[in-house]
């Protein structure tokens, strides 16, 4: 059977540390009087438990930052939430019924709660810490930083009990479907941040909950809180506080003409004029009346110039001999329809390198022999168009034939991060594109800061490197939805070790096949 490799590209949670008052535990030492709230929530196991020191290891109080702000009327009542990062680096929240005082506290507010004699228990779905007066209360300190907690939303999902009472950011969310003119905010409507859908809950007396102009894609800041039916499953929904909390990102859909689905970067064999990469159009194209072209990046320690892009995807231009840092194809003939893959790369047009199956047949916009002639308007003949291991490697496509420091790709990959990429004091690199790997400003800053290349900001995601000459082909299976412009589900890495007879559709259909484990199987990318 053949060896597969998965990658997932998740969006891991990033977070911003808070400092509080320090109590540490030691051997030896007095036993802190503050248990970590994720401790506290581990204690919990299905029934109410009556907090005291014995079953709190010693402790006697939490402390945390209050995270909720009842002013939009739009958490569940009384509830005072709070959050806390520091176990193990992750942030742990819980909420505290209190009645009306709830509303006294405000974001940033520090506090410290003693918590002996109370209960804790599950009510409403929503893991709580009952009978706790005001007077066991105490606040220390105002304006604390919150974490801004980015995850993805099928992180949430599987894990409903960890996000619980935490604040969060759902990015670069749109709404699935997509919602009416005339729609509120009002009810339960499903966001997608490219990962996974989850519910925007807003309750009917918020205060914004009749407020209109919903945003095409936006974050969403929140407080994860979940439901619980009658076999104990949790379900996760999000609850924004005030519309503070949504920060709009574009108001209309920015569409990508073409998408990247796979690459072959390493046949079985010699590479030179072998490998390929493939696409898919989104719409049609007549590349005689739209050109485009696609630029392949190689940062190996021989490829030059050396250093930083100082062109960007252009910098193959100022190699002098040896491999190039970039290398282009020109696509200035054929037609594509939408949907429908094509590739580009070598004149070979074999599956898995020599001597393997022909995909002549397929749709192929621009191939020519690179180990003998030089790219279209820059990057010498090569031996090899990627890196196998080590620096980092990748491709992008442009609309347009002309390319120089300051063009925008429409899609792009990087296998790898290592080498000479990115200048911040310069600002040299190479530019991203927004897709659901990269995104062309820093979508959690205030302002919106301009994160226009490969490892500036958070563009850090990478696809990895495979077992060299063994004939892997990555698949980038995700589902693109045109009508949003966006990633409904992102990208993931599937390495398929394909052998000299591969049939096409091991690459282009659903393969491997559905499973007991996987009953969807492995496809491409899916246009929706």
């Amino acid at each position: 059977m053949k060896k597969i490799i998965f990658n997932s590209i998740i969006l891991l949670a990033v977070t911003l540390g808070w400092l509080a008052c320090k109590k540490e535990n030691y051997p030896g030492g007095t036993v802190s009087s503050y248990l970590p709230i994720y401790d506290l929530r581990n204690l919990y196991k299905g029934v109410d438990l009556t907090l005291n020191a014995d079953n709190m290891f010693g402790s006697t109080s939490v402390e945390g930052i209050v995270i909720s702000d009842h002013s939009g009327h739009n958490l569940p009542s009384g509830l005072l939430v709070i959050e806390q990062y520091r176990r193990l680096g992750l942030v742990r929240g819980i909420s505290i019924p209190i009645g009306a005082a709830a509303a006294e506290y405000a974001p940033g507010d520090s506090v410290q709660i003693n918590i002996a004699g109370s209960v804790l228990k599950r009510l409403d779905g929503i893991l709580q810490i009952t009978g706790v007066s005001s007077s066991a209360i105490t606040k220390i300190a105002t304006g604390r930083p919150i974490p801004k907690n980015r995850v993805a939303s099928s992180k949430i999902k599987e894990n409903p009990n960890d996000y619980e009472s935490t604040f969060v950011a759902i990015v670069k969310a749109s709404f699935d479907p997509a919602v009416e003119s005339t729609a509120t905010y009002a009810g339960d409507k499903p966001i997608n941040d490219g990962f996974d859908n989850i519910t925007l809950h807003t309750e009917a007396t918020a205060t914004f909950a009749n407020a209109g102009n919903l945003n095409f894609n936006a974050v969403y800041y929140g407080i994860v809180f979940n439901k619980q039916d009658v076999n104990g499953k949790l379900t996760p929904e999000h609850r924004i506080r005030t519309l503070k909390d949504v920060k709009a990102l574009s108001s209309v859909p920015e569409v990508a003409p073409v998408i990247i689905t796979g690459y072959m970067a390493d046949v079985k064999g010699g590479d030179g004029n072998y490998e390929y990469m493939q696409f898919k159009a989104t719409k049609f194209i007549d590349f005689s009346v739209t050109p485009y072209s696609v630029v392949v990046t190689n940062n190996a320690g021989a490829t030059n110039p050396t250093g930083f892009p100082t062109l960007g995807w252009a910098t193959g231009s100022r190699a002098t001999t040896g491999n190039s840092r970039t290398f282009k194809f020109n696509l200035t003939s054929g037609t594509v329809n939408k949907g429908e893959f094509f590739y580009v790369g070598g004149a070979g047009k074999m599956i898995n390198g020599s001597g393997s199956t022909s995909m002549s047949s397929s749709k192929w916009i621009r191939a020519f022999d690179y180990t003998k002639s030089d790219g279209d308007g820059f990057g010498l003949k090569t031996t090899g168009l990627f890196a196998n291991s080590g620096n980092a490697s990748g491709f992008a496509i442009f609309e347009g034939t002309e390319i120089d420091v300051n063009t925008d790709p429409v899609d792009v990959v990087f296998i790898g991060s290592g080498g000479s990429l990115y200048n911040a004091e310069t600002g040299l690199g190479y530019r991203v594109a927004n897709t659901d790997l990269y995104d062309k400003v820093d979508v959690l800053s205030d302002n919106l800061k301009p994160t226009p290349f490969y490892l500036s900001g958070t563009n850090t995601m990478n696809f990895i490197y495979t077992e060299a000459d063994k004939g892997y082909f990555n698949k980038l299976g995700g589902i693109y939805d045109v009508a949003l412009g966006k990633w409904m589900k992102a990208r993931r890495q599937v390495a398929i070790e394909l052998t000299k007879t591969s049939a096409l559709s091991e690459i282009e259909g659903v393969f491997p096949g559905p499973s007991e484990e996987n009953p969807e199987g492995y496809p491409s990318t899916v246009i929706k």
